[in-house]
C-alpha cells in the first residue's frame, strides 16, 4: 500500500519565538516537542509508527520533568496541569495501539489535535509554570524577546 500525503497539514509546526516562555529548561523541552510534532505532521504513513514512538517517549520525559518541577516547587495549580499531561499521554498511548493495528487516520487526527492543543497549553499553563520557576530560582519574572511578531 502506497503512502498518502493527502491528509497532511499544510502548515507544519516549526519552533519559533512565538513559543518562547522565558524559562530555558521549559523552552528547550518545548522546542523538541514542536519539532517532533512537525515531523509527525509531515510524515509518510510508513514513518508514523516510529515517529509516534519517539513522540511518546519524548512526552513521557517532558511531562515527568514538568510534573517534577511542579511538585518539588509546590506550584499552586499543579493538579490540573498534571492531569492534563496524563490525559495527553494516555491519548498518545491509545493511538500508538490503534496505529499498530493499521489505523493511520486516528494518528493523523491525534497529531492535528495536538497541534491545536499545544499553543494553548503553553500559553495558559506552561507560561504560569515558567513564571513560577523563574521567580523561585531567580526572584523575578521571565523576560521574553520575540523577533518578527506582527503587532496590530
Amino acid at each position: 500500500m502506497a503512502s498518502s500525503n493527502t491528509n497532511l497539514r499544510p502548515n507544519l509546526m516549526r519552533w519559533g519565538d512565538e513559543f518562547l516562555l522565558g524559562y530555558g529548561p521549559i523552552d528547550a523541552v518545548h522546542e523538541e516537542f514542536v519539532d517532533l510534532l512537525g515531523r509527525l505532521q509531515g510524515a509518510e504513513d510508513a514513518a508514523l509508527p516510529m515517529l509516534l514512538d519517539q513522540f511518546a517517549e519524548h512526552c513521557t520525559r517532558h511531562f515527568e520533568t514538568e510534573n517534577g518541577w511542579m511538585v518539588s516547587s509546590e506550584f499552586p495549580p499543579r493538579e490540573c496541569h498534571i492531569d492534563e499531561h496524563a490525559g495527553v499521554l494516555q491519548s498518545v498511548h491509545e493511538v500508538q495501539e490503534l496505529l499498530s493495528q493499521g489505523d493511520v487516520s486516528i494518528c493523523r487526527e491525534l497529531v492535528s489535535q495536538l497541534a491545536d492543543w499545544f499553543p494553548k497549553h503553553a500559553d495558559q499553563l506552561d507560561s504560569a509554570l515558567a513564571h513560577w520557576m523563574t521567580k523561585k530560582r531567580l526572584g523575578g519574572k521571565p523576560v521574553v524577546l520575540r523577533r518578527g511578531l506582527k503587532l496590530r
